[in-house]
């Protein structure tokens, strides 16, 4: 059999790493130089008009192009109509306030504290995201208008160039899109998953031959790791696909990702192999293709045996073995692919809404509205209270920072200082240095492009270093563009730059002082409560009227989704957190992350079992067996409930799962069954069955590994 070995060398010098890292950050990947194309066309286009017809807020609405959404060209041109009505609203709004309060200062501070707090609540409550920064950005950039002392004429004559330049900024951005959507090749999310496919099987063709991996596949499968699965998240979270669709694909991106990390893991060992550890590894990697072919196509990948221990002297090969039938699990009692990925719900999912199902009754949502809301009125009172409205883009700088904050790092404060400072300083080194040489727009253009490329392709990195290109940008643009003409006073580039260090040393003392908690603590909390959730999804429905049921399905599912989702975003911060507990919060994120795509799938197949306890058609059952599935359920879900608590140390039974549930149930299913007691079972009793078993596999392992795992990590606590 096979055996593995990996020399250990001493951890590289911080300037090694820091060179190391930034190469993989900044390495080309495919699709890379067509969104950063995309990007710096469009803002660049943005400029030219602006700076040639005068357009006021042309500094904003060249980093609009930056923000808005590009996962899917479909989605950000289908979304300008929702858009249009939004920023309707939005400047209404603006305009409704401040013809009420803009001569009386207190009921206006007041407002603007309110309308503050409407700006962040709708970043994080409605569907559109785009539509949503359309309207905080909107209100965001007017502020400081009605604050300066000039004629309210002037004042609404400002607001509608407002109006006209950020509608110019998504006109020239969604044209962009039609052009260049055209040139594209392949399903924006399905392409780069099985680009990631296709790496692994290759790192598995060349073992299967009894080959190592050669530098490029290395280079390759380790940059694809290195690159995660965020702007994969982003797409599925962003998309109007059939939240069907959306919670199946987010489960196998969360599961290829970790293919791709496992076998990136395995290019650093050195492996000899069997005659028969290649054969085994040969199958693997032809189950890679496969499920790579049929995802491609539209299919649903076939399911695949899991072998036990088929690489016991690799222990890595045995779980790429077993994360690949996972794989295929998530897909299980499904229909064809094609169906679902269109965005017309389907399969009885509901139609989509302008806001998130948990809009009233999540309070993460206040809790964000409200730390943006004071990181913002605080900026907002200090500029006016000094009387330095060159500052005012604090409250700008505040918005843009809220746009990727998910959760506390120090990673992303980290960025943000670095990048106001590269930004100021490439700002202000350009006043000095070039800016005098130009006289004209060509010029100006020649200068504005390679700054926007490199910008841009900072931004379309990884989530370690993206924010930081979108600031560099946001400090060049608001030091350059705000006037029609060459700026080579430094007066106004100083205020500017004042104004977003002051806009992020708040969103700081706010997001990462007032209200910090450890990533890990919180990675740990909110993983805890998708077991819960879990738990409490298992025992429903518990109304009988389905449409209340159907909305409380729907409750839970979202609920649950944006739980993966933040868990994932904070075990990237994680990393960048450091302090005597580093080693030990490593550990619990090492450990999260394995569990995870394994309560995904658990998700999935309860999504399923729901439709027979609501009794949808084509799911109903006798009236015994639907009894002794809630028993089966309800013995599950008191498991899971178990499990939250030994994650939260509290004192549990310490029984462990056993396999005797699903038989209890098959013999129910039997006695009750036309059939013979040692026959086949009806094909519609099979499947039931056969899905309550995936179930309980899943809820044991979960159960074993937690048992198993979680030991060291106490002992390090």
């Amino acid at each position: 059999m096979g055996t593995a070995s990996q020399t250990v060398s001493g951890a590289p010098s911080p300037l090694v790493w820091f060179w190391q890292f930034l190469k993989e950050e900044l390495a080309p990947y495919p699709g890379r130089a067509r969104l950063v194309a995309r990007i710096v066309i469009a803002a660049t286009i943005v400029m030219i008009l602006t700076m040639t017809f005068r357009i006021p807020f042309g500094a904003y609405a060249a980093i609009y192009t930056f923000i808005i959404s590009r996962e899917s060209s479909r989605e950000t041109v289908r979304s300008a109509v929702t858009e249009v009505i939004i920023f309707g609203c939005a400047a209404l709004y603006t305009l409704v306030g401040a013809m009420l309060f803009v001569n009386h200062p207190m009921l206006r501070l007041l407002w603007i504290i309110a309308t503050l707090f409407i700006m962040f609540y709708a970043l994080n409550i409605m569907t559109n995201y785009t539509a949503a920064v359309r309207f905080g950005w909107l209100i965001v950039i007017t502020i400081p208008l009605w604050d300066t002392r000039i004629p309210a004429e002037a004042k609404l004559e400002g607001m509608l160039w407002a109006v006209g330049a950020i509608t110019l900024a998504s006109l020239v951005a969604v044209a962009v899109e039609l052009v260049f959507a055209g040139l594209r090749l392949g399903d924006e999310l399905l392409s780069p998953l099985a680009e990631r496919l296709a790496a692994v099987e290759d790192v598995l063709g060349r073992y299967s031959k009894g080959e190592s991996a050669s530098k490029e596949t290395e280079k390759r499968i380790t940059h694809l790791a290195m690159l995660g699965t965020s702007s994969l998240r982003r797409i599925l979270r962003r998309s109007g696909y059939a939240p069907h669709y959306a919670e199946q694909m987010g489960a196998a991106v969360v599961l290829i990702g970790r293919l791709v990390d496992i076998a990136a893991n395995l290019t650093q060992l050195v492996i000899y192999n069997s005659d028969e550890d290649r054969r085994l590894i040969r199958d693997l990697a032809q189950s890679v293709s496969g499920i790579r072919v049929d995802l491609l196509k539209g299919r649903i990948p076939h399911p695949i045996h899991r072998a036990t221990s088929v690489f016991p002297t690799s222990p890595l090969l045995s779980e790429m073995e077993i994360t690949v039938s996972l794989i295929t699990e998530v897909f299980a009692n499904s229909r064809s692919l094609s169906m679902y990925a269109s965005a017309h719900p389907s399969g009885g999912d509901p139609p989509p809404t302008l806001l998130v199902r948990d809009a009233w009754s999540n309070p993460e949502h206040i809790k964000f509205a409200l730390k943006g809301c004071l990181a913002a009125s605080l900026c907002y009172i200090i500029y006016n209270a000094v009387d330095w409205p060159g500052i005012s883009t604090a409250v700008t700088t505040c918005f843009l920072t809220a746009l990727s904050t998910v959760g506390s790092s120090h990673q992303k404060q980290f960025l943000r200082i670095t990048a106001a400072v590269a930004g100021g300083a490439v700002g202000i080194g350009i006043q000095v240095l070039v800016l005098p040489e130009l006289d004209s727009i060509a010029g100006l253009t020649v200068l504005f492009s390679p700054i926007m490329v490199a910008a841009a392709w900072v931004a379309t990195a990884g989530p370690r270093l993206s924010y930081l290109g979108l600031q560099v940008a946001l400090v060049f643009c608001i030091i350059n563009l705000q006037e029609f003409r060459i700026q080579t006073a430094l007066a106004p580039a100083r205020d500017r730059i004042a104004g977003v260090l002051l806009g992020l040393f708040m969103m700081w003392l706010v997001f990462d002082q007032l209200w910090s908690a450890p990533a890990v603590d919180q990675m740990r909390k909110t993983f805890t409560a998708t077991l819960k959730l879990l738990a409490r999804f298992s025992k429903e429905p518990l109304s009988s009227d389905l449409k209340v049921a159907t909305d409380r399905s729907y409750f839970f599912r979202e609920t649950i989704n944006k739980n993966f989702e933040q868990t994932r975003a904070l075990a990237d911060g994680v990393l960048f957190e450091f302090g005597p507990s580093r080693e030990r919060d490593l550990l619990w994120r090492n450990r999260i992350v394995r569990w995870q795509p394994q309560v995904r799938i658990l998700f999935l197949m309860r999504i399923a079992l729901w439709k027979y306890r609501a009794k949808l058609a084509g799911f109903e059952l006798p009236e015994a067996i639907q009894a002794a599935q809630q028993e089966f359920d309800y013995e599950l879900a008191g498991k899971l409930d178990e499990i939250a608590n030994r994650m939260e140390s509290k004192a549990t039974s310490g029984e462990e799962i056993t396999q005797n549930l699903s038989a209890r149930l098959e013999l129910t299913i039997r006695t009750h069954s036309s059939k013979k007691p040692n026959g086949p079972l009806p094909t519609r009793f099979q499947a039931f069955l056969n899905l309550c078993r995936t179930t309980e596999n899943l809820t044991i392992s979960l159960d074993k590994e937690l048992r198993v795992s979680q030991a060291p990590v106490m002992r390090a606590d």
